[in-house]
């Protein structure tokens, strides 16, 4: 089954400083083995000027459980990570998801 590794970022301390170094961290994610695809998004912010529960999300793809899981063993996924924990000042979530098709 397809299989999705999510980074869900928490709002940063510098919303600047997230974005200028969010586009290396996209590059890094390509740069994975076996990573077919890559997806990021940017959380709408709330009509209300309240705080969003997340600030974006960045998604990989791969093929199955077992290639994702090969993957996080490279050095590829070691720099993408160390990028992902400096990039994320108000915190990072990393999920593994089995992706349903419906």
């Amino acid at each position: 089954m397809p299989t999705k590794i999510t980074a869900i970022y928490e709002n940063p301390k510098s919303p600047e400083a997230f974005e200028a170094g969010h586009q290396e961290q996209i590059v890094l994610a390509k740069a994975i083995p076996g990573v077919q695809r890559v997806g990021s998004a940017k959380v709408w912010p709330k009509e209300d000027g309240s705080p969003t529960p997340a600030y974006r999300v960045l998604d990989l793809y791969f093929t199955d459980y077992a290639a994702a899981g090969k993957a996080v063993t490279s050095e590829e996924a070691s720099a993408f990570v160390a990028k992902a924990f400096e990039l994320a000042t108000g915190g990072v979530r990393l999920l593994f998801v089995d992706v349903e098709e419906v």
